[in-house]
Order: C-alpha cells, then structure tokens, then sequence
C-alpha cells in the first residue's frame, strides 16, 4: 500500500483462513520513500508529462516489489509459498467518479516475484458509476467490526475517512466516506517551513502555534464538506496549493499555519462524523499516521467527545499495517470471484469484482 501521504511504501505479509475470512498479520515492512522521490511523485501530481508517468511507473513497481520482498524475509517466508501479491499502487490522481490512475506496473513486480499480482482495485468501481473509493470498507466489516456494538474505524492518512460498521459487520448496511484531509495539508505546511522535515516531528509546530479559526471556516465551505455521502477526495483538491495558500494567510508563520491546517483536519473529520454517521457509534478505532501526531490525536478526542477515540493498535495489530492488510482482503476476494466494493461507500451501480490479475511465472 502507497497512500496519498507519499511517505512511502507499506507491505503486510497476512495469512487468511476460513471463508469470511479471519486474518492473521505475519510480518510488515514500510520501505519508506527518501525525500528526493517524494518530490518527485509531488511534482508529476502538479505539472508531470507522460515520459515522467512511465517512468514513474516502473519505478514504483521495483520499489513494491522491494518492499514485498522485504516482509518476506522478515518472516523468513520464501516466494514460493505467497499465493498472490496485491498491490494498491500509488495515486497519482483521483478525480472522483470520473478517472483514478495508480501508478506501480504489476508486471514489473510479477517478473520480479514470480508470483501472481493483484492490482488497479479502483478502476472497475469507477466505471460502474462509483467513487472508486473507499475501498477499504470492506475490510472493516469483515475484519474489525465488532459482534455486539457499532463501530466506527477512522483512517487519518494523507486523507481521512470512516467507516461506520454496524452491530454484526453486515456490509448492506455499512456508511463509508473520505471526511477530508488528513494530514496531507499537515505535512505540506510543514514541509513548506523546513524542507529537511518530512512531517511536523511529534506535532511541536502545531503545538507552538494558533490556528486561525476564520480561515478554518472559510475553509469548511467548501462544497466537498456539504455534499453527502458517498463522495472521496484527494491532493488535487486538498494538497500543495492549499498549503500554500494556509501559509499566505498566515503570514509566513510555520506554526501557525500548520495549526490552521491540523485544525482543518480535526474539524472536518469530527464535522462530518456528526453530520452523517448514526448516533449510536460511541466508539471511534484510530489508525493511520495521524494517529502518530499526538497534538492531532489530542485534539481530535476532544472534537469527538462524547465519543471515544481508541487506538487501532490496541484492539488488532500495528495500525500503520491496516490498510496493507485490507488491499490483501481484496486481492484475496479478487482471486475468488467475490466483488470487493461497498456500492454504499463508493457510489457503484452494485458490488463488482475489482483488480487486474497479472499471472507469475512461479
């Protein structure tokens, strides 16, 4: 798994049983990406030509493969005994409803392997009238819903979104959405003050400074945040020229704007919580790296009271591993003839089997 954060490179070896199915996680590897290919993937997101996408893309898929390989050897598992590779890839752009593009070519990382990869898992969702996101709802039902209680699971990544899973996980029933940025914005703004940081180190420049709560405002009219479910989000709308603009407002002041931008961030998850998920839900299940960022996660507790925030990591395994773990559930649907979105969550005409299958030569 990439995510829209561009830190780099999540891999989850996972063992699956059963028919529902139970998953197990065996190892997790992030490989992450080195400053220099950050800008990069940022800078063909803004202004990148075609030669650049190709080029990129095969980049992307040795670094998968690197890094699929490396879970294995810290599991001391050999290639010959993974049934599949599924690969997210890295968006390069979403444009809700319309286009998504993933980069990371599955044939470079079945050449590499010799085994059979699982990838494009949102395209087909797109062309059957969906949002092509989120995809991760799936997961959330069979894997970490609870038996006796709602549940809501909240992923704070480069973007946010939520879950909410009813008593029993039943998927008719799910509501899933993108709530906004997530520390995308956070991390643009920090880098914008010192480019030699690739976050806001512990959240001390949020800490340091005060958000500015007119531009925050100003900031939830934006019509994505009155729209209602199912809609998704990405950097073209909540990326790098927000950051800036965060910053203008803010005079040059690092803390400051990067105060405004996790302010937007806490506010909107906790806004669209309210607006659109049932009451009932007390419990909110917290992964992602914002989760990382203790002035995020405390202010988001206290913009979710009553309800309570708990860690991801405390009910299952290593947070950072979840969506790796659900990109896994769905090759494995994949390769069982099983659709793997949520129409409910992602807008489709109905549930459809998503992924390209690249076959190994293992």
């Amino acid at each position: 798994m990439a995510g829209t954060s561009l830190d780099g490179v999540d891999a989850a070896l996972v063992r699956f049983t059963g028919d529902r199915p139970a998953a197990a996680l065996v190892a997790f590897r992030t490989i992450p990406y080195e400053p220099a290919f950050r800008d990069r993937l940022a800078g063909l997101m803004e202004r990148g030509g075609m030669r650049e996408v190709a080029l990129l893309h095969v980049e992307l898929g040795r670094r998968f493969a690197a890094a699929a390989r490396a879970a294995l050897e810290a599991a001391g598992v050999a290639t010959r005994e993974v049934a599949f590779v599924a690969s997210h890839g890295q968006t390069v752009w979403h444009e809700p409803g319309i286009a998504t593009l993933q980069l990371g070519d599955p044939a470079v990382i079945a050449e590499a392997l010799g085994i059979t990869v699982v990838s494009d898992f949102r395209s087909r969702d797109v062309a059957a009238g969906g949002q092509g996101a989120p995809l991760v709802p799936v997961a959330d039902a069979l894997l970490f819903g609870a038996p006796d209680r709602d549940r809501i699971l909240l992923n704070v990544g480069g973007m946010a979104n939520v879950t909410w899973v009813p008593a029993g996980g039943g998927l008719d029933r799910v509501i899933a959405f993108d709530t906004g940025p997530g520390v995308a914005v956070v991390d643009a703004v920090a880098r914008l003050v010192h480019p030699d940081q690739p976050f806001d180190v512990d959240g001390a420049l949020a800490r340091a400074g005060r958000p500015d709560a007119a531009l925050v405002d100003e900031l939830l009219a934006d019509p994505f945040f009155a729209a209602p479910p199912p809609k998704s989000t990405g950097r073209e709308r909540f990326g790098a020229s927000l950051a800036r603009r965060i910053l203008d407002r803010a005079g040059g002041s690092g803390p400051d704007a990067v105060a405004t931008a996790l302010s937007l961030t806490v506010r909107a998850i906790a806004d669209q919580i309210a607006r659109w998920l049932p009451a009932g839900a007390g419990e909110v299940v917290g992964s992602g790296g914002g989760m990382r960022n203790p002035a995020l996660r405390s202010a988001l507790a206290r913009a979710l009271a009553p309800r309570t925030l708990r860690s991801f990591d405390d009910l299952f395994f290593d947070g950072d591993a979840k969506e790796a773990v659900a990109f896994a559930l769905l090759g494995w649907l994949t390769l069982r003839n099983r659709p793997g979105n949520v129409p409910s969550a992602t807008g489709a005409k109905g549930g459809r089997i998503l992924g390209v299958v690249t076959r190994g030569d293992g």
